[in-house]
Formats: structure tokens, sequence, C-alpha cells
């Protein structure tokens, strides 16, 4: 796809600053646009999709279409899903897979050797040259490339076992979007065709989307799964079936870490039951990212044994260590209020310290100056509200 010029400006400056780079005079006969554009994509990959960066050949997309790719951690778990569903579904026919949404493909890349026939669908014929160039290197011989609008004639499609989409989350004027009716393909609008069409469609929404707008907005939710790398909510997944389930499953998940999956049941966190407490006990926990997204408060609470110190606060505490604990654990050294005599004594040679607030009426940035603390340190200090509505800072190290 690039002449010998443009390639050997590439292999020449992958390391060097893009913005640098555009601004110098290009050899004769390179593509400085195409190489820029290879650059930046190529650094883009070394820490989304390194397996990808190392293959020789590869050719990256514009910069919109490789922030809104999957990481190769986060579709190795849709792959994941993908597997366990298909484990459920008959094997005396063959099984098709339909990406209405192919993009850069790397989601489809990973899903489409499960399946015996693999369709990517996209709409912009740049992105679909691209896909035809990388499947072919990558060997995926299945993939059936499809440029087409996946809104326009939606009943002719082809019946599949999966339907795969993750809407474009940008307006016409570029700016960010969130909610399901302003993503394109608008995907409340697509649903009752999917359900027709497909036995299950994984579907990937934006991590910042209500999960409760979410459940409301679309139907025939199965499984949630909210998906963390490294302490940071990246995706939030849904997987839609044909028949209404019983109870919406929800998984959280925190990639890259130590912390165990949680599950739980809609109906599980109904029916749980979660106790509270004015007195912080031995141990203190602060649940990750994917379950501060997804909820199940309750559940977590009924099935580690803790108690809650606010139903708003969203930290627990118990006498008993759980280092299986799905977020971050701490040991308690000191309760305090805000009063001046009780924080002169519990800021007492501190001078640093990580500062959380949960459930309180100020912000990191107002409190550590009314502290007077530096960032950082051995020390961590949680500004919470108990059950009683008492305000307290609570002095915490690693157990």
């Amino acid at each position: 796809m690039l002449n010998e010029e443009t390639l050997a400006f590439i292999r020449a400056h992958r390391q060097d600053d893009v913005r640098r780079l555009a601004l110098r005079p290009a050899p004769a006969g390179t593509d400085l646009h195409t190489a820029l554009q290879q650059i930046e994509g190529w650094q883009a990959a070394l820490q989304k999709l390194p397996a990808w960066a190392a293959r020789e050949g590869i050719f990256f997309p514009p910069r919109l279409a490789m922030e809104q790719c999957s990481s190769e951690l986060t579709a190795f778990y849709k792959q994941n899903i993908v597997r366990q569903r298909l484990a459920t579904e008959s094997s005396s026919t063959p099984h098709t897979l339909i990406d209405l949404t192919g993009g850069f493909g790397i989601d489809f890349c990973f899903l489409s050797p499960l399946f015996d026939r693999a369709i990517y669908m996209e709409r912009q014929p740049e992105l679909c040259r691209i896909a035809a160039h990388n499947f072919s290197l990558l060997g995926l011989t299945k993939a059936e490339i499809l440029n087409a609008d996946s809104t326009q004639d939606p009943e002719n499609w082809p019946e599949a076992t999966c339907c795969f989409i993750d809407p474009a989350r940008r307006d016409t004027a570029g700016r960010k979007t969130v909610a399901i009716e302003d993503c394109t393909p608008d995907l409340s609008a697509l649903q009752d065709v999917i359900r027709r069409k497909a036995s299950f469609c994984l579907i990937k929404l934006s991590p910042m989307l209500d999960i409760g707008l979410a459940l409301r907005t679309l139907s025939h939710i199965a499984e949630v799964h909210v998906v963390s790398v490294q302490g940071e909510c990246k995706e939030l997944l849904l997987v839609m079936t044909r028949n209404r389930p019983e109870s919406t499953a929800f998984h959280c998940t925190n990639i890259g870490t130590s912390h165990p999956d949680f599950h739980f049941t809609h109906k599980e966190e109904e029916l749980a039951t979660c106790t509270y407490t004015d007195t912080p006990l031995r141990y203190l926990y602060e649940p990750n990212a994917s379950l501060m997204k997804c909820g199940g408060f309750r559940s977590l609470s009924a099935h580690f044994g803790m108690q809650k110190l606010h139903p708003n606060s969203h930290l627990y505490t118990s006498d008993k260590l759980h280092t299986d604990f799905p977020g971050r654990a701490f040991t308690i050294h000191t309760c305090s209020g805000f009063g001046k005599k009780e924080l002169k004594n519990i800021l007492r040679d501190l001078t640093q310290a990580n500062l959380t607030v949960r459930n309180f009426p100020e912000t990191v940035a107002g409190l550590r100056k009314r502290l007077k603390l530096k960032d950082g340190g051995d020390t961590y200090l949680f500004a919470t509200t108990l059950a009683n509505g008492q305000h307290v800072l609570l002095r915490c190290g690693k157990p």
C-alpha cells in the first residue's frame, strides 16, 4: 500500500515526534501525510496493540479509528465472552459472525477465528481497504469484507449466530457522545432486527454510559461486563439475546491486576443483605473501578460478610483481612473527626499522604489544601461519611 520511499521514511522515523516531523520537508517520492499516519499509529499500537506493532506491514488507520479501537487485552476478553456463548449454541449448523461496525477490525480479528463464516461490515471505503490488507497479512482467510452501512436494509443481513456492534461515539461535528441514541448507528433503533437476525449480540458501549440507562434503553440484556485495565474503566460490554433472560448477570473484571473477577445477578443484588456501621473496624476496603461502575454493592457486602460505612460511601470494613477482595485493602490506624484537636492528632508527623474522598462534601484538592499535605508517601487518608452521618478521616496503611 506504500511505495519504497515512504516505507523507508517510516522505518527511519518510527521513534520520532510526529509533530516535529510534520514541519520538516520529506524526501522526494515520500507520501508524508500517510507516513505520519503510519508512524503515529505504530506508536499508539506499541501500548495498545503490541503484537500488531511487532508485525511488519500492518497498515494503521487515521487517529480517530486508532483511538476508538479495542486494545489487545480487551479484545481477548471479548473473545472469551463469545467463546463461552458459542459453547451453548448448537454445533450442528455453521456459526456466522457479522461485525456491523468493522472499524480498524481489532475485535473482528479476535472473534472471527471462532466462526465458520465471518463478515466485516464497514461504511468507510478507506477502512475496508485497510482491513483487506491487514486481514490478508494476518491470514484471516474466512473474512468477508462488505463496504456497506449497517443501517441500510438491515432485513437483508444474513442470518447469524453472533452480531458484534461498536457504535461510533462521535457526532457529525466530531464531538464525543455517550448516549446510545446519539451514537452511530443508533442501536436502540436496530435492536429488534438484531434479535431477529442473530442468536446473540455483543455490544461495546462507552464506559461513561450509565448502566441503568443502558438497560432501560435496550431489552433482552443477558450479561453486563465492565472491563477495567489496571484500575481504569475501559469498556462497557452488553450481551443481548434473542430470548428475554430471567435475570441480567453482571461481571466485573480488572485486567492486569491480581484482583479477582466479581459476578452477581440483578436478582441477587435485590435480595442481598447489607449492614452498615458507625464504627470502622480493623480493615478498610475500596472496590475497584469496575465494581464502582457496575454496582453490586449489596452483593459485595453479603459475599465477603463485610459492613458498609454508609449507603453512599461504597467503602467496607471488617475485622478479618480478605486478600481476595476485588479492590484495595488497607489497615485502619486511626479514625478521627474534623475538630482541630482531632486533626492535629491524626496528622501528627505527617507531611504527605495519598488522599481519597468518598461521599464527602469537599474535593480532594480542597481538602489537601486545608490539611496542608503533599501527595504521595505510604500513608492513605480517606475522608468519608459513616452510617450515622458523621464525617471522618481514616488514616490507613497497606496491610
